[in-house]
């Protein structure tokens, strides 16, 4: 069987078995992949801890008919105890992995992959709220997907003061025209979400709690709506 090499992250487990786990993993060179972990739940595993949710692994994978396996794993980091051991962050975490699995199901490339790494490491990190790092991440990885918002002037009448977003088009308008179901989010919250798209996170910690949390509502009904259904883990996010 022909075999291969990446480092991937683990989204999803579940069990395959009395001692096998099926692996949902996005990889940077080969998208999204369903891959076998055999006997990784037997005590005596070497490598089973290395291949939970939230880790990022160097794999060695044989490609299979209709799921690959995992022949060798080495941890390249691993975000889980960090995330876990927090529940805003867990919360974040998994509607941050369930998000990727749904944008990359057709198709992947590296920068959806680097995206969720660097996404995975600041929850795991205390310099950002959780909240805020997947309301950015939602934002970007949209963006990849060809879902990029269009946050500058407004969309009819090019006016520099937009104040309503529509998550249905992805387009700003001002107060004058306004599109049918547009959500009013102000200067203020226009310039949250650009901030929050662009990775300012200076401009984002000024931000009110007010204004955060429209935003994020906003971000949520927008992925929702591209995605034709919203993702699961988003009802268990703990907002700050």
């Amino acid at each position: 069987m022909p075999h291969y090499r990446d480092e991937g992250i683990i989204l999803r487990t579940h069990k395959l078995g009395e001692v096998d786990r099926i692996l949902t993993i996005l990889t940077k060179e080969h998208g999204q992949i369903r891959a076998v972990a055999k006997g990784v739940r037997k005590t005596s595993s070497r490598f089973g801890a290395r291949l939970e949710p939230f880790m990022v692994a160097d794999l060695q994978l044989y490609e299979g008919k209709n799921l690959d396996t995992v022949s060798q794993v080495e941890q390249l980091a691993s975000y889980g105890a960090q995330i876990v051991a927090d529940y805003p962050k867990y919360t974040a975490a998994n509607a941050m992995v369930e998000a990727a699995e749904r944008l990359t199901r057709e198709f992947s490339n590296s920068q959806q992959y680097l995206l969720l790494l660097g996404g995975l490491r600041a929850l795991a990190g205390t310099d950002h709220e959780s909240s805020q790092v997947l309301d950015s991440y939602l934002l970007r990885a949209l963006s990849l997907s060809g879902w990029v918002p269009e946050l500058g002037s407004c969309h009819s009448c090019q006016s520099e003061n937009p104040q309503s977003f529509s998550v249905h088009t992805g387009h700003v308008s001002c107060g004058n025209c306004a599109l049918a179901g547009a959500v009013k989010l102000g200067s203020a919250g226009l310039l949250h979400m650009r901030n929050l798209l662009a990775g300012n996170w200076s401009e984002v910690a000024q931000s009110t709690a007010a204004t955060k949390s429209n935003v994020s509502s906003v971000i949520s009904a927008y992925l929702t709506w591209q995605l034709e259904r919203g993702l699961r883990s988003m009802s268990m996010v703990e907002r700050t």
